[in-house]
Formats: C-alpha cells, sequence, structure tokens
C-alpha cells in the first residue's frame, strides 16, 4: 500500500508540474484592453521612417503592425509595456500566445527601464495560432542589434516587456498577440 501512495504522488507531482509554479498574467488581451500603457518606439528615434501601431482586432487580440523601412539607416518597429517591477525565480519562462505571418520577431525585457540594453529572445511566426515558450536564461543582452559581452539574464526581476519588428529589409508585418503570462 505504502508503494502504491509514493507512486501515485510521484504522479501528482509529475503531471502537475506546471499548475507548481505560478502563473502570472503579464496580458490578455480583450476587447476592453487599454492599450495606453503600450509606448511605440520606432527607428526615427534616429532618423528612420519606419511605423507601426498597435490595435485590437475583431476577435479581442492585441494587433501590432506596421511597415518596416530601412530608409536613413533605419529598420525596426517596437512596442515597450512598463511594469512595475516584476520578481522572477530560476527556471522562469513565458508563454505567449500569437499569430504571425512568417516572420521573425523579438520578444524583449529590461530588467530596468532605464537600462540602456534589453534581453532578447528571436521566435519566427506562422501564419497560425501558436505558443511560444521563452526562458528567461536564453535571453541575450543586446545593444542596438549587437550581442553585449554579458551573461544571459539571470537577475531576479524585470521592469519591461517589449516586442520589436525588424529584419533588415523593407517588408510590412503584422503580429497578432492572445496572450503573455510568466510561469514563475
Amino acid at each position: 500500500m505504502k508503494n502504491y501512495f509514493i507512486f501515485f504522488t510521484f504522479l501528482l507531482l509529475f503531471l502537475n508540474q506546471q499548475n507548481l509554479m505560478s502563473q502570472i498574467i503579464i496580458k490578455d488581451f480583450n476587447y476592453r484592453s487599454d492599450l495606453s500603457y503600450w509606448v511605440i518606439v520606432n527607428d526615427d528615434v534616429m532618423g528612420g521612417i519606419s511605423s507601426c501601431k498597435m490595435s485590437i482586432d475583431n476577435e479581442g487580440n492585441g494587433v501590432f503592425e506596421g511597415q518596416i523601412s530601412t530608409a536613413n539607416n533605419g529598420g525596426f518597429s517596437s512596442i515597450r509595456l512598463n511594469l512595475k517591477k516584476l520578481a522572477v525565480k530560476e527556471g522562469a519562462y513565458f508563454k505567449i500566445r500569437l499569430k504571425g505571418d512568417n516572420k521573425t520577431y523579438q520578444f524583449r525585457v529590461k530588467k530596468n527601464i532605464s537600462d540602456y540594453y534589453s534581453y532578447v529572445f528571436s521566435f519566427k511566426t506562422s501564419d497560425v495560432w501558436e505558443t511560444i515558450t521563452i526562458p528567461l536564461n536564453e535571453m541575450y543582452p543586446s545593444f542596438r542589434g549587437r550581442k553585449l559581452d554579458m551573461i544571459n539574464f539571470n537577475d531576479n526581476y524585470f521592469e519591461q516587456i517589449m516586442f520589436l519588428a525588424g529584419n533588415k529589409k523593407n517588408e510590412k508585418f503584422k503580429l497578432i498577440i492572445d496572450s503573455i503570462v510568466l510561469f514563475n
């Protein structure tokens, strides 16, 4: 009987492993989502002419879309969301449900909003709904598109998340986002 108890306890823990981590819903888009907290930063900060917008579609999803231009040494568009200091534990990761356009995007975090660099994770999208997993410890430090000689994210908090489009070519882009959840 004791062996059955140990076996079922182990099985229950194994099957509910994800539930042992807390889930922090950073954003679950819907028709009433307030987009005023999302900040647009395009390459016009350095002379470029790329543009983007953030909106809610007919299904209640967040839509990050725009036009990338490499003119005037430009080539990126981004949306940023500043957060109150969000504590994270070792092994924390994001799950983001999204639908793309077969292009590559970057998801970024900043430990401190005032940091000059971000931690980056690149991902390729498809034209169907998918959930991507982004381990914080796989996010590498980068500044102005250059990887920095520093260790990957290993801090115990962050204050900003960001999506960035910029594939070094002129193109339209559209990323549809349903939810962003942190497993901690």
